[in-house]
């Protein structure tokens, strides 16, 4: 089975205070052989980067409306007249508020969605053929 990778690098702000952010550099990367999440790579200043995953559902929900709970939460806004979306992470390491183009954002989202498109995820899985497989021996 051909699987799709979708990536796009940006550059997102870290939200340190209201009057106060610093760039990060990170990765959106979507895999079709895990149909149901995305992933952020963050490029910050430490030895290794810090990799997120979560539902790719929350994040397309997010660029419209606010939702998640507990680790991730992502809803839209305006900063300095531009839409962005806000994503607040937490982790047992600490918390963050990252701020990203929603038009960068929802561009890639798009490509996502072309490449799997929603309700058709489970057939990217191969159950289908891993059972046909199973079931023939």
């Amino acid at each position: 089975m051909h699987h799709t990778v979708v990536e796009r690098e940006l550059e997102l702000r870290l939200i340190l205070s209201p009057e106060r952010s610093v760039p990060v550099p990170a990765r959106l990367s979507y895999h079709s052989d895990d149909p149901y999440a995305v992933h952020v790579t963050f490029h910050i200043n430490s030895e290794q980067p810090v990799y997120w995953t979560f539902s790719r559902d929350l994040l397309v929900e997010g660029v419209f409306r606010p939702c998640g709970h507990g680790d991730v939460r992502v809803w839209p806004t305006k900063s300095e007249g531009r839409s962005v979306v806000l994503m607040a992470l937490s982790s047992p390491d600490g918390d963050a508020l990252l701020e990203a183009p929603a038009a960068q954002v929802s561009a890639w989202l798009e490509r996502t969605l072309r490449a799997v498109p929603p309700g058709t995820e489970g057939g990217q899985l191969g159950i289908d053929d891993a059972l046909d497989q199973l079931l023939a021996r």
